[in-house]
């Protein structure tokens, strides 16, 4: 099962939050529509997706993307997702 909690923070604190789940083994090919699908239901703008990003979620079970991430202008200081799934 894929569990991804979505926090949209500015300065330290949670101005958005959305729990991603799906019913499906974690597929690092699919961690990009998971992260559209995310950003879809938060009405924020998708971040640029590179490898570091998805071998930081893999390794330390989060990820940040910061406003220099974002193609777009955000107005919010960063965009975490984190693993609540416990595997």
């Amino acid at each position: 099962m894929v569990k991804i909690w979505a926090k949209v923070m500015v300065k330290d604190k949670i101005i958005k939050s959305y729990v991603f789940t799906k019913d499906e083994d974690m597929d690092y090919s699919q961690f990009f529509n998971h992260l559209s699908e995310i950003t879809f239901n938060l009405d924020i703008p998708t971040p640029v997706l590179i490898k570091t990003h998805i071998f930081n979620y893999a390794k330390y079970n989060f990820v940040r993307f910061t406003k220099s991430d974002f193609v777009e202008s955000v107005d919010f200081d960063r965009l975490v997702l984190e693993n609540i799934d416990g595997k």
